[in-house]
């Protein structure tokens, strides 16, 4: 197979973006899906190594679920998931319910590298983290006024879902996770996601989506 022309997508959460949020919603997308094109274009820049670059970005940026700026569940606290997977051996790691972590991707792709597993939850995914030397965050360098705001409208669960969820009810507003494919030059694929779940959703509830089956590594005949 010849070269292929290095390509990346990313997205920041499909839900009703509220007005104050949508220059940096936009602008934070495209800072994320060039971060993740300048590793694409260096020398044996890798897929895997793009959309972990790009999600970092989204971790980041407040203006999105996922790391920095995560929502709250019902305990107040942030619990972070986060996925990766490549294309050309068809490996993934993820992790669930990890607190005080600023980039979950990071410690998804350690699991997928340093790991057997698959999926690592909770404690045990913060005691791998600190057996990896991958540093915790106090929660304050996490939590933003805007998740706060949400956390207080929104304490319950149910009432969470009803009016984040419900497009009958006007200005409604839901979370979502953020996430990146991209493709390098030697045709391997690779994606990732990140999020913080919903606001008050139950202590321990998983809120990413495992892509496993949507990954694999294409050649230049697919496009």
């Amino acid at each position: 197979m010849g070269e292929v022309k290095p390509t990346i997508l990313i997205h920041g959460g499909a839900w009703a973006i509220p007005d104050h949020l949508v220059k940096d919603s936009v602008g934070g997308v495209k800072t994320a899906a060039k971060v993740g094109y300048n590793v694409l274009n260096k020398e044996n820049g890798t897929a895997l190594d793009a959309v972990e670059a790009a999600i970092c970005s989204l971790e980041d940026n407040p203006a999105f679920d996922a790391g920095t700026g995560a929502v709250l569940n019902a305990a107040g606290d942030v619990e972070l998931d986060a996925i990766i997977m490549e294309g050309k051996e068809l490996r993934a790691g993820s992790i669930a319910c990890v607190q005080n972590i600023k980039n979950p991707v990071k410690l998804a792709r350690l699991v997928m590298e340093k790991t057997d597993h698959v999926m690592l939850v909770g404690q045990g995914a913060n005691i791998f983290a600190e057996e990896m030397g991958v540093p915790e965050v106090p929660k304050t360098d996490l939590v933003t006024p805007e998740a706060v705001k949400y956390w207080e409208e929104y304490s319950k669960y149910k009432e969470a879902v009803h009016d984040l969820f419900n497009n009958k009810i006007k200005g409604a507003q839901g979370h979502d996770t953020v996430g990146a494919v991209a493709i390098d030059r030697q045709g391997n694929v690779a994606c990732a996601t990140s999020t913080g779940g919903i606001t008050g959703k139950r202590v321990a509830e998983l809120g990413t989506v495992l892509l496993g089956r949507s990954v694999r590594n294409f050649d230049s005949t697919d496009f």
